[in-house]
This record gives C-alpha cells, structure tokens and sequence, in this order.
C-alpha cells in the first residue's frame, strides 16, 4: 500500500489542459462589421460637419447683421444732439423763419431725417415704448408718475427714444412709468390660479 506521502511524491496521473481555441472568425462577417463601423463614422462626420456649417453660416449671418452696432450706437448720440437742436427752436420760431434761418432750420431737419432713414436701413429700429407694459429688457425707468388713469407699471413718458439693432437692444428707452393706477392687465393666457 502506498502512503500518502509517496503519493505525493509519486506519480499522478497527467491531466491534459485542453488548449483553448480562438474560434475562426469569419472573414466576410468581419468585413461586414468593419463596413458597418466604417459607415456609421462616416454618418456622424457627415452630420458633424453639416452642423458646423449651419452654425457658420448663423454666425456669419449674425456678425453681417450686428457688425454695426457700435457705429449705430454712436451715431445715435448724434441723431440725439441733431433732435434736441431742433426741440429749442420755438414753433413760432420755424413758422416765421426766413432766409438763412429758414435755410438752417431747414437744413437741421433734413439732416435728422436722412440720419434716421439710414439707421433704418441698416437694421437700426425705435423701441416702441409710449403706451407699452414696462418691460425692463427694453425700457430703463428714469421716474415713476402717478397716474391713477392708466394701469401700473405703463410707460406714460418717453425721455429718450430706445433703439434696437435686430433682436438686440442698443439702448433702452428712458421712460416714465405710472404708479398707483389699477393693475395691469394681467397677460394672455396667464392663469391666475397658479
């Protein structure tokens, strides 16, 4: 009989360690799979590059579209002073001008017309404010007014007229809003159980 010790010492039976096989891969399902990977970077480039081009294309259209701003902003400073040279000319004044005074009045006129009709045409639109809900995205407060005829909050004065370029504001109008009439209507669509 043999002992536990020569068995452990002995021989023991040899156990073969199955190899492991790759499976064989199959040439045309690889093919396919890769063409498949291949077909969907090819979709996404795609759509990444037709994305790129119609953010270009908005970025472009709003660079062309605001590229002004400054210079429209500045050249309200001057249709301001060409304004505000003909608000200090009294009435009886324009009606019984004659000659050079007429020529200049005249002149001032024109000139204010032309600057406005030309920020029109470049996109540069007045913020309609007389009459409006105050808004603080186009409107700038200057005072409050008490007015108990029209509702709270209603721009009752315009101080100095607002301009947009687009959707963009240039400046604001400078207003007087109205205080202690009724409440504002409340807006369309808003329930007032919420």
């Amino acid at each position: 009989m043999m002992s536990d010790e020569n068995a452990a010492q002995g021989e023991t039976p040899e156990t073969e360690i199955p190899a492991t096989e790759t499976p064989e891969v199959d040439p045309v399902e690889a093919l396919l799979a890769e063409n498949a990977e291949l077909k969907d970077r090819v979709l996404r480039t795609h759509a990444e590059m037709e994305n790129l081009r119609k953010r270009t294309e908005r970025d472009v259209a709003d660079t062309r579209s605001y590229a002004i701003a400054g210079f429209a902003r500045d050249m309200l400073s001057a249709t301001d002073a060409l304004s505000r040279a003909l608000l200090v000319i009294p009435e009886e004044t324009r009606v019984t001008a004659e000659g050079t005074l007429k020529s200049l009045i005249e002149g001032l006129e024109l000139a204010e017309r032309e600057m406005q009709r030309l920020l029109g045409k470049h996109g540069v639109k007045p913020i309609e404010a007389a009459g409006q809900k105050f808004d603080p995205n186009k409107h700038q407060a200057m005072f409050e007014v008490p007015n108990p005829n029209v509702p709270e909050g209603t721009v009752v004065q315009v101080v100095q007229e607002g301009f947009a370029i687009g959707e963009r504001i240039l400046r604001p109008a400078m207003v007087g809003v109205a205080k202690g009439g009724g409440a504002a209507a409340p807006a369309e669509g808003v329930d007032k159980n919420v």
